[in-house]
């Protein structure tokens, strides 16, 4: 990717925002949103960056998400989630007078098109480690016009994956400290959308027929169907956190650490990983919330899940065995050829036909309820 370039300050902190490419005019055509992992009104440092670059130039905003057929081999029960929030999302666009454009295709065509259409001056996407949507980005950047700037907003991680580290870390000991020392600096409360004057006067964005996307996803994705025990999108994500009827913070908390192991007590856990993994809720907010209950940083959630984000971008093969580390690589080899009692074909441990039922349990549990109990995860 572009070398990063200086900011000129702004709403979001400097060293949350890159540079992918910048731009050889001072163009003050629209700026437009690629929202993608982080897909949400509210405490969304990628929208605060683009509101921001629109209001000081008196620019329109829009958000645009781009639907690709099954990313990464989504079904029902993940494409299902998904629109159901991005449908609740467009509408509390809607009551921010910002317009929501869904593309459907391939990104490096649809959203080089759609900025060369509107006369952009900016692309603002949110980060995504994952390869593939590295490569899109890089791919957008040598399609799009000169005078169209392309910034990119860590707006999933509490410190910046790049500020937190600029090398692949071999565990949580080794980033703790470094992550540890920004919080002061990066784990600070989320300013108001700033107010857009000329917001709405560039589009004019058809509408969405979200019943027949349902329908049409729904039916592509059959095999692996819904699940209904989580409601999508913002509202029911803020519900799962401190709603008053069952929320995490105002609930359920005060059992976390006797419970969080217990998978035969599954509310012990905070349920919010579907919210989280949309980006339909904020870590930094339920960080921050956390923060306001207990007095204190939630430092270890924190590191954790921020480890996970820097083994995806430092290391290349992080989806095969040949991305694990060499002594784990090797451990593996040396008892390739131990004798097994038991030798089991995907099928069966996909129908959790083992002589193991602590595995048969865990992985009935995901089959019927889309999750698995975190404790069981680790074993």
């Amino acid at each position: 990717m572009a070398n990063v370039h200086p900011l000129q300050p702004g709403l979001v902190h400097g060293g949350r925002v890159r540079v992918l490419k910048p731009s050889s005019s001072s163009s003050t055509g629209p700026v437009v949103y690629w929202m993608f992992r982080d897909q949400r009104a509210s405490d969304n440092w990628a929208l605060l960056h683009a509101a921001d670059l629109a209001a000081r130039s008196s620019a329109p905003l829009a958000v645009v998400f781009n639907l690709f057929h099954r990313f990464l081999g989504a079904h029902s029960r993940q494409l299902g989630f998904m629109i159901r929030g991005l449908r609740l999302l467009s509408l509390r666009f809607q009551s921010l007078g910002i317009p929501f454009l869904l593309l459907r295709g391939d990104a490096v065509d649809t959203i080089p098109e759609l900025l060369y259409r509107c006369g952009a001056s900016y692309l603002v996407t949110d980060f995504s480690p994952l390869r593939q949507v590295r490569a899109w980005k890089d791919d957008i950047c040598s399609r799009v016009c000169p005078g169209v700037a392309v910034h990119e907003v860590d707006a999933h991680n509490v410190v910046p994956l790049w500020v937190a580290s600029q090398k692949l870390e071999y565990g949580a000991r080794t980033i703790r400290g470094k992550i540890h020392k920004l919080l002061p600096e990066y784990l600070v409360g989320f300013p108001e959308l700033p107010i857009l004057e000329n917001k709405g006067k560039a589009w004019d964005p058809p509408e969405i027929d979200w019943d027949e996307l349902l329908a049409d996803v729904l039916r592509r994705g059959e095999d692996v169907p819904e699940i209904r025990w989580c409601e999508p999108g913002e509202e029911g994500a803020m519900e799962v956190l401190k709603g008053s009827k069952d929320g995490f913070f105002t609930k359920r908390l005060k059992n976390y650490e006797s419970d969080r192991n217990d998978p035969l007590k599954p509310k012990g856990l905070s349920g919010l990983s579907p919210y989280l993994h949309f980006g339909q809720i904020s870590a930094q907010r339920c960080a921050l919330d956390a923060q306001a209950l207990r007095k204190s940083h939630p430092k270890e959630l924190i590191v954790r899940r921020e480890l996970a984000d820097n083994f995806c971008y430092y290391q290349p093969h992080y989806d095969s065995l040949q991305g694990a580390w060499e002594w784990a690589r090797k451990t593996l080899m040396d008892h390739a050829g131990d004798k097994r009692e038991h030798i089991y074909t995907k099928e069966q441990l996909e129908k959790a036909k083992t002589a193991d039922p602590l595995w048969n349990a865990a992985q009935l549990e995901m089959v019927h309820h889309g999750k698995m109990h975190g404790f069981m995860s680790m074993r």
